[in-house]
């Protein structure tokens, strides 16, 4: 570093990688200081500069006396010990001691009280929080959150059958062909310990996970519009169960919740869903397997009239960026559930899943959002499609785009108030799911219909009616039959 160099860093002042000392007296002072910078990313420790980035200097006396200080500090003050780098940049004032200390690659680093310092803009702080000690630990690989033995859990809550069904697939003999307990054989697999399962056991074979796992599931909203905040919702989802069981139904609520357009395949054909439904796959289950479980956040799953959004609690890990994932680079968080994952979901493994994806569709977003601690994929819709041409004369203008023959129909058999049941019957439709996915929820969407008790979507006491655009477009359609 240049006397140049230095000066332009001393008039910027202190920050969370900069920090000015006019001197070191004491070993374990000095200690907490270059742990919290080895802790927090790397950075620089100025000697002889005052606080407010004036230069002291120091005299060859001072400088020879600070070596063996930092040496002191460095190699038994601080655990496991550092090797900072120094060097003397001479000023008109004196010399200023430049130690450069690296970002730490065994963290967390601790003074000899056991304490762990990190940098809090220009100061330090001491971390008692358990979480984001955990977060520390789990960087520095001597944690992993998937392996956790799951508090309370024990023996009973396995599904012994669905666990019998996977070893036989896998590994091509049956749990009584190997001769050994459930619980020793998931113990063998890393998925149990000291004969109680962890999180990635209790996640992929569990009875009922979210029992003693309650963040561990997907909270899904519909909503009319783009607003986060809006206070309607067209539909909404808790999603738990095991990860298989969250992986399926968090895809069906997504297909549902999308149109489907025809694509040009036949008139009696099921339509093709607006968005490749591979991109969603990929984007669900990466959600799944690697999310920070360390974070007290469902995964949570937003569908707006523009968008699709999947919020995985934890930011990407160590320096990994949204560019890298792009490009395949992958750092598996829960290295064991994936492993186990990889023969259950439609998963790799290989850092393929995001490059697929935006195969499928490039109009995906990802956003690494580190100050939330959560990441973000965003999936942006076409367009809302058109109304075919066999039904847009029958439909006046205060119709919306999404009209489709089955919402026309059931606009058809509506009268007065009217709960879910008897428009089902009246429609003559016995399968409840479809005719929710296909008629009554693109109805309210479409502003047509609209419920008697918005905000209780769930309510008993439900009763739907149609809305004056509904009734616009009701004589059009009841004429042509």
């Amino acid at each position: 570093m240049t006397e140049s160099e230095l000066l332009h860093i001393l008039a910027r002042g202190e920050d969370s990688r900069h920090q000015f000392k006019r001197d070191a007296t004491n070993a374990d002072s000095l200690a907490a200081e270059l742990a919290a910078l080895a802790n927090s990313g790397g950075g620089c420790l100025l000697l002889g500069v005052a606080d407010d980035g004036s230069v002291a200097g120091l005299d060859a006396a001072a400088v020879q006396r600070l070596n063996q200080l930092l040496s002191n500090a460095a190699s038994q003050h601080v655990r496991p010990p550092l090797s900072p780098v120094s060097h003397n940049v001479l000023t008109a004032q004196g010399l200023v001691m430049v130690v450069q200390v690296p970002d730490g690659l065994n963290k967390p680093y601790m003074d000899l009280q056991g304490r762990v310092w990190v940098k809090s803009g220009a100061d330090k702080r001491h971390v008692t929080a358990r979480e984001e000690m955990q977060r520390m630990f789990q960087r520095a690989g001597l944690l992993q959150a998937d392996q956790v033995p799951v508090r309370n859990a024990t023996a009973a809550d396995i599904d012994e059958r669905a666990f019998g069904r996977y070893f036989e697939r896998r590994y091509g003999q049956s749990v009584e062909a190997a001769g050994l307990p459930v619980v020793q054989l998931m113990e063998n697999l890393q998925l149990a310990q000291d004969g109680l399962p962890n999180l990635a056991g209790l996640l992929l074979f569990g009875k009922q996970p979210q029992r003693l796992l309650q963040v561990c599931q997907v909270g899904a909203v519909w909503f009319p519009g783009t607003f986060l905040g809006d206070t309607r919702y067209l539909d909404s989802e808790n999603i738990d169960g095991t990860l298989e069981e969250q992986f399926q139904r968090g895809m069906a609520f997504i297909k549902r919740s999308l149109h489907h357009v025809q694509a040009g395949r036949g008139f009696n054909t099921l339509g093709q869903l607006e968005v490749p439904e591979e991109a969603f796959v990929e984007l669900l289950v990466n959600a799944l397997v690697h999310r920070d479980f360390l974070v007290s956040a469902t995964i949570r799953l937003f569908v707006f009239t523009d968008r699709v959004e999947i919020i995985s609690p934890g930011h990407l890990p160590d320096s990994l960026t949204p560019q890298q994932i792009r490009t395949g680079v992958s750092n598996r968080r829960n290295k064991v559930l994936a492993e186990h994952a990889a023969h259950i979901l439609p998963y790799r493994g290989l850092g393929t899943g995001v490059p697929r994806a935006l195969g499928a569709w490039p109009r995906i977003d990802l956003v690494d959002e580190r100050e939330a601690n959560q990441f973000r994929a965003v999936v942006w819709r076409v367009e809302t499609p058109q109304v075919t041409p066999q039904v847009t004369p029958q439909v006046t203008p205060q119709v919306t785009p999404q009209v489709t023959p089955e919402v026309l129909s059931l606009v058809a058999v509506m009268q007065g108030e009217m709960a879910r049941a008897d428009i089902q019957k009246a429609l003559g439709l016995k399968d409840r799911e479809h005719f929710r996915a296909a008629y009554l929820v693109p109805a309210v969407a479409a502003g047509l219909v609209e419920m008697t008790v918005p905000d209780k979507p769930q309510s008993r006491l439900q009763r739907y009616r149609l809305t004056s655009a509904g009734h616009n477009c009701l004589p059009s359609h009841t004429s042509k039959e």
